[in-house]
């Protein structure tokens, strides 16, 4: 994660979940990234649905010049990467996988505008809507509005594992040059 928003709001939606591979709704409280609440949103993702904008912070709605209530967000989308990020979104909702994303969007002097998209689930309940929470933040100032959003990159965030010592004794077995992701 680069940006500095996205990091804050990944630990605060960490913190909450605790040891469950997502929070409640009710217990991502607000308070503590109040600051943050400009550039955050929450998306519908009920079966069917087109995943619509519940709520959208001041910001992400100023970034494409509307009231994004009910919006579809892979509307702002276009080409290949709407089919994407569909997808992204079905697995973040689906799977509970956190995941962060490079996106890019036309400015309206026709720069390329570079920002971030952070995408974390809610736990799901019985008889309530399923919905995943986010974030959007670019990394400079842009003539707004942004117009043509490109998904350019993006990774799931894993929870991390834990080394039992029985792997650790397969470990010691294998020889050559092996590479394990995600251990520290």
């Amino acid at each position: 994660m680069k940006h500095v928003s996205t990091r804050e709001f990944f630990a605060h939606w960490d913190q909450a979940r605790g040891k469950a591979h997502a929070p409640d709704r009710v217990d991502l409280a607000p308070e503590p990234v109040r600051h943050l609440l400009a550039d955050v949103f929450v998306l519908g993702t009920d079966s069917g649905s087109d995943y619509p904008f519940r709520v959208a912070g001041t910001r992400v709605c100023a970034l494409t010049g509307q009231d994004l209530k009910n919006v579809s967000f892979p509307s702002l989308f276009e080409g290949q990467s709407r089919t994407e990020i569909t997808d992204l979104i079905a697995i973040v909702a689906e799977e509970m996988l956190p995941t962060i994303a490079g996106v890019t969007a036309t400015a309206a002097d026709g720069r390329a505008m570079p920002m971030e998209l952070l995408l974390l689930p809610f736990s799901t309940r019985a008889h309530t809507p399923t919905s995943l929470t986010g974030l959007l933040v670019p990394f400079e100032p842009a003539e707004l509005p942004l117009t043509a959003f490109q998904l350019t990159s993006w990774r799931h965030i894993h929870p991390p594992r834990l080394v039992t010592p029985r792997m650790m004794r397969r470990w010691n077995t294998l020889r050559g040059f092996t590479v394990y992701e995600g251990l520290r």
